[in-house]
């Protein structure tokens, strides 16, 4: 039973720190940052089993974490509300080509890294942006102005 609760106690600390750290796409992490997560995973082993070796320990361990995976996805399916807590919301980080460095800072990500994502997705400037959206995946999806105008032209034809 130990192993279950320490599992527990794990999970949900490794859940709060993984929000802590804010919003990043794997892609996003440098090198050091990836040596952390690798090294993350051998301290909760630790952490988790102690000194059990012993392949029911291990089964309790990964299957109380699993279970707890599946509880947060469930949760999240249900409900809207618990789906934003467990996995956060999108962040509104341009506006009508303003970048709101408030946002921007709040989730620990800089103007560059901003800028990186836009020219990833073909959008020269942060002027061409009408809303940029930091998703809680870590995503940045941008709608831009000449879409919005091509819209705007739409709406009116019809």
């Amino acid at each position: 039973m130990e192993i279950v609760i320490r599992s527990a106690i794990i999970f949900f600390f490794l859940w709060f720190v993984t929000r802590a750290m804010g919003k990043r796409e794997l892609a996003q992490m440098s090198a050091f940052e990836l040596v952390l997560l690798v090294i993350f995973g051998d301290l909760v082993q630790q952490g988790v089993t102690q000194e059990d070796m012993s392949v029911t320990g291990a089964i309790l361990a990964v299957g109380t974490i699993a279970a707890l995976t599946m509880l947060f996805s469930s949760l999240g399916f249900r409900s809207k509300r618990a789906s934003q807590i467990i996995g956060g919301r999108p962040v509104i980080v341009v506006r009508d080509g303003v970048v709101i460095e408030d946002a921007l800072r709040l989730e620990r990500l800089s103007v560059d890294d901003l800028k990186d994502a836009a020219r990833e997705q073909g959008i020269a400037s942060t002027d061409d942006i009408a809303v940029g959206i930091l998703e809680p995946s870590g995503k940045f999806s941008f709608i831009t102005t000449e879409t919005v105008r091509r819209q705007r032209q739409h709406d009116a034809l019809r």
